[in-house]
């Protein structure tokens, strides 16, 4: 169960949320939601980057039996960063830079998971698109061991133009896929890098996949056909630390 204090409840307050700069997740709000004040809620919403949902408002009462008005919106436990932002300033550091991006994502336990697994291998961020994807909420961070308080997550847009954005840098972008063209430990992950993971049913969109400089792939040798997205993840990361640390 989700903290309340993680939660604001009711238009005016949400609205208030949003116009104050808040970090939210997600807003749900009642399907058949019509009021002049619903109305100002959307207006605030314009050319934010967060995720709305309509509902029925039996999904609304379960979480909470306050005076809601038809409006739930969730407060994320981190500050999201922008990809844009963070290149630069690591290239001006004459660091050499390794994200982690995530399509499809939505464990907050796998999430967490594989955000430890990148603070512990010095990965310099998680990349995860605004719509479709994990909320960085309690259970994520409790996952995350702590990861999460210093490892910076950018939640953006569109997936496929932050990936033109990183190529465009000299990145070089490499996803795991079953349909991979070969083993993962055959892979290039020595300069500025950006590896993508799916979710475990559907992978990584093709659409993402026909911007990736490979396709690499995970042996699976028993009956069970793949691996959960966050040891896949840990495989992928420790390979590429293994990689920089030698060349």
């Amino acid at each position: 169960m989700l903290d309340k204090s993680e939660m604001i409840f009711g238009v005016r307050a949400v609205i208030e949320a949003i116009q104050a700069g808040k970090e939210i997740d997600k807003i749900l709000v009642k399907k058949d939601i019509q009021s002049d004040l619903s109305k100002e809620l959307f207006a605030a919403l314009k050319g934010t980057l967060i995720p709305v949902q309509r509902v029925p408002v039996e999904r609304i009462n379960r979480i909470t039996m306050k005076n809601h008005q038809g409006v739930i919106a969730f407060i994320s436990s981190v500050t999201y960063q922008k990809t844009e932002d963070l290149v630069p300033f690591m290239f001006e550091q004459g660091k050499n830079p390794f994200f982690v991006m995530l399509d499809g994502v939505t464990d907050v336990r796998n999430f967490g998971a594989i955000a430890r697994t990148c603070e512990c291998a010095a990965v310099d961020a998680i990349i995860i698109p605004a719509r479709g994807s994990v909320s960085v909420n309690a259970d994520a961070m409790k996952t995350s061991a702590g990861a999460l308080h210093t490892l910076p997550v950018c939640r953006e847009q569109s997936l496929r133009n932050t990936l033109k954005y990183l190529k465009d840098c000299g990145f070089r972008i490499v996803a795991a896929t079953e349909k991979g063209d070969y083993d993962y430990s055959k892979g290039d992950y020595t300069g500025p890098l950006c590896i993508i993971m799916g979710a475990e049913d559907t992978g990584v969109s093709y659409d993402n996949l026909a911007l990736c400089d490979e396709w690499v792939k995970i042996p699976m040798l028993g009956t069970i056909e793949s691996l959960n997205v966050s040891v896949a993840a840990g495989i992928l990361i420790y390979e590429a630390v293994k990689q920089r640390n030698n060349d």
